[in-house]
């Protein structure tokens, strides 16, 4: 029996553990391209501020979101060790996709859309949650994200800047200025894990209460998931090590030459709104979006919306967000009828 479960258990979390790789490739864009983009932080470096950051967020404020995704959309009790395996695997894939094509992608959103496949094949989607908390925040918090960026960049940056507030080198180049933006970067760091951990932790939480016959309380999930906590989240950190070098590249290098300031700015904004989504209402928020929403406000109020969506990377960007999600719902969707009509 001990072996039988142990056999159970093991796949999902070997599952659990590759995809948080894929997550810390994917993840390592929004946190650390700032700062790597204003030239403040070695590479090298990057992987294992990343993973520790990941760790503390996941452990301090990622309870919300793993229960909205260990429960609230596909019920717990639904969560065995065959459906988990399959939605971490499709989310696992699809994001796989996208570090190799080096796109930062949204975990939340292929973990959702993966884990809405089952419930609406068994029809326990809880439409509500989805509809109502989810799916609209996707769409507000980067259009907030842009617009807070912008506004700043234009009413309040951008005029200081021209009176040559930020021109010298000197205060360019000043210590507190570099300490802030590498501070914002590992506040990002510490936001992805209060978000993304939960998108393996949660259904391996839910899962191993099922699996092993345990009371599913609050208390037995929350001890659970710290478990599952310790196992999943240190893996971001080689994700980061083996993927993130590419994607930094697209957003840091590539889109716009980020100043002191403005990586301040971007890693602020962001961070602080995938918090809010995710301490307040729970909601698996993508903060890649957030990131690039902020980017782009800022790049459109120092160089004009004309020479930042011209970019091809930002193309890229939008086919690979619309794609990576719909590969995971496909894959999801048609893994669990393979095995609920095969096996």
């Amino acid at each position: 029996m001990t072996s039988l479960l142990f056999s159970h258990l093991l796949l999902p979390f070997v599952i659990a553990m590759f995809l948080a790789i894929t997550m810390g490739g994917s993840g390592t864009a929004p946190s650390f391209s700032v700062a790597y983009g204003a030239n403040l932080i070695r590479k090298n470096l990057i992987p294992g501020l990343f993973g520790l950051m990941v760790f503390a967020g996941a452990i301090v404020a990622g309870k919300n979101t793993s229960v909205t995704i260990g429960k609230d959309i596909l019920p717990s009790e639904m969560m065995t060790y065959g459906l988990v395996s399959i939605i971490l695997l499709s989310v696992s894939i699809s994001l796989l996709f996208a570090n190799i094509v080096g796109i930062p992608q949204s975990t939340s959103q292929s973990t959702i859309l993966a884990v809405t496949a089952p419930a609406l094949y068994y029809n326990t989607l809880n439409t509500s949650k989805l509809f109502i908390d989810i799916i609209p925040t996707w769409f507000v918090l980067p259009l907030i994200s842009f617009a807070v960026c912008f506004l700043i960049g234009k009413y309040i940056y951008n005029p200081i800047r021209r009176r040559g507030y930020f021109m010298s080198a000197k205060t360019h180049n000043h210590p507190i200025l570099q300490v802030l933006v590498v501070a914002k970067s590992l506040y990002v760091a510490f936001s992805i894990g209060a978000n993304n951990v939960a998108n393996a932790a949660g259904p391996i939480a839910s899962m191993t209460l099922n699996e092993m016959d345990i009371k599913p309380t609050e208390d037995n999930f929350i001890i659970i998931l710290l478990l599952s906590t310790l196992i999943i989240a240190p893996n971001f950190a080689i994700g980061a090590s083996v993927f993130g070098n590419k994607i930094m590249q697209n957003t840091g290098k590539e889109i716009i030459l980020f100043g002191r300031i403005e990586a301040i700015i971007i890693a602020f904004v962001t961070a602080s709104l995938l918090l809010l989504a995710s301490v307040v209402k729970g909601v698996p928020t993508s903060l890649v979006q957030l990131n690039v929403g902020a980017i782009l406000g800022i790049g459109v109020a120092k160089l004009g919306a004309k020479n930042i969506f011209r970019k091809t990377e930002v193309n890229k960007f939008f086919i690979i967000w619309l794609i990576a999600p719909i590969i995971s719902f496909g894959i999801s969707f048609l893994l669990t009828w393979l095995v609920d009509t095969h096996f």
